[in-house]
């Protein structure tokens, strides 16, 4: 009983609230990919994909130096990398294409 009052305690702080929002936004990519692999009939990553892993994985980085959490706050801080990559090469070949 201990262990399920203090994770609905941290859920309810101000950092466990932001820590949830970034789960959400970064599961929400997932769900957005698949609606637009659905649409097209073919495996997609819709630019959105993107957008949502970086406020996904800004937010749980910031929560996760809360934490201190080293394992997670490394993991998230090389997805930005990642992620931000990416738009910069979509950007750049749309920059070529058009």
């Amino acid at each position: 009983m201990e262990t399920l009052r203090h994770f609905l305690d941290v859920l309810a702080s101000p950092m466990g609230l932001l820590g949830m929002a970034g789960q959400v936004l970064f599961f929400s990519r997932f769900l957005v990919q698949w609606i637009a692999s659905e649409k097209k009939g073919r495996s997609t990553v819709p630019l959105s994909f993107w957008y949502l892993s970086i406020g996904g994985g800004l937010l749980l980085l910031v929560y996760a130096i809360w934490r201190k959490d080293p394992v997670i706050t490394i993991g998230q801080a090389v997805g930005l990398f990642v992620y931000i990559r990416n738009l910069m090469l979509i950007y750049q070949h749309r920059g070529r294409v058009g």
